[in-house]
């Protein structure tokens, strides 16, 4: 659509511009930026986050809030801290509450794309591995056959790089971090995900003869978690048509893509 609205936390030093992918009189649809809480952190409430930042624009009448005439927004998903892309939300608490139970389903079609570490043996499979919080570890989940709960995942290779593999991954079930646990699963972390042993992806480790200026310190390609929340395809909550929203790649992706084709073109084995 073109339009943005545009977030601030002053205090935390905190500035967004933050796409809007799709608007209708009961939905909005905005392209998350990685770095970007969903909604507030249990252990750390202070912590910037979207839904905090969208009401309180609502409440101050910023412009984007009063020329929709919102008095309402809530989330009906969540996104990783450090995942980009389409983030549904409900203008309304009964629209809130019919995707909520579409979310409960496996009616809503996600498409998520990651650049993982290593290649998968073959172009598609899936991972059906129930899925739990790690008992010690606060934060983590790990896959846990006998207290888990089922978790299905289905994988495509897009493209086929030395050491690296971009993936489109289809989550069936919606579970905490279910992508990123299963493709560790399966020896294929995302790259930059240190929380399930992904590694950076670093442009020293494809390109020849790579040199750092002494004293400067390289910064991975993509400096978070590679994972994008692409699409998003579900019923609509009154109409009961099809609604696909699309979130372009965001700018780490492709400068990222654009070094991996430039430099580590060809399929290859870490």
């Amino acid at each position: 659509m073109g339009e943005v609205i545009k977030l601030s936390a002053p205090a935390h030093g905190g500035f967004w511009e933050i796409p809007v992918l799709h608007e209708d009189a009961q939905l909005l649809a905005l392209d998350k930026p990685a770095g970007l809480l969903t909604s507030p952190d249990r252990y750390d409430p202070d912590r910037p986050n979207l839904m905090k930042l969208l009401h309180a624009g609502i409440e101050r009448g910023a412009p984007w809030a009063k020329s929709r005439g919102l008095d309402y927004l809530m989330n009906a998903h969540r996104l990783d801290f450090e995942t980009s892309g389409v983030i549904l939300l409900a203008r309304s608490k009964p629209v809130l509450v019919a995707l909520a139970n579409l979310f409960g389903t496996d009616k809503p079609k996600k498409a998520y794309i990651a650049v993982v570490q290593g290649a998968p043996a073959e172009d598609a499979f899936e991972v059906d591995a129930k899925i739990a919080p790690h008992p010690v570890k606060v934060g983590l989940m790990r896959v846990d056959p006998k207290h888990g709960k089922k978790a299905l995942t289905r994988f495509e290779t897009l493209e086929r790089f030395r050491n690296h593999t971009l993936l489109k991954c289809f989550p069936v079930t919606g579970r905490t971090h279910q992508i990123r646990v299963h493709l560790r699963r399966v020896g294929l972390p995302i790259a930059g995900d240190q929380l399930y042993g992904g590694g950076p992806l670093l442009l020293s480790r494809m390109k020849a003869g790579y040199r750092l200026k002494p004293g400067e310190t390289e910064r991975p390609l993509i400096p978070r978690v590679a994972l994008h929340a692409e699409r998003v395809a579900v019923p609509h909550p009154v109409t009961g048509e099809i609604v696909e929203i699309t979130a372009p790649l965001p700018k780490d992706f492709t400068v990222a893509l654009k070094y991996l084709r430039r430099y580590a073109a060809g399929p290859g084995q870490l």
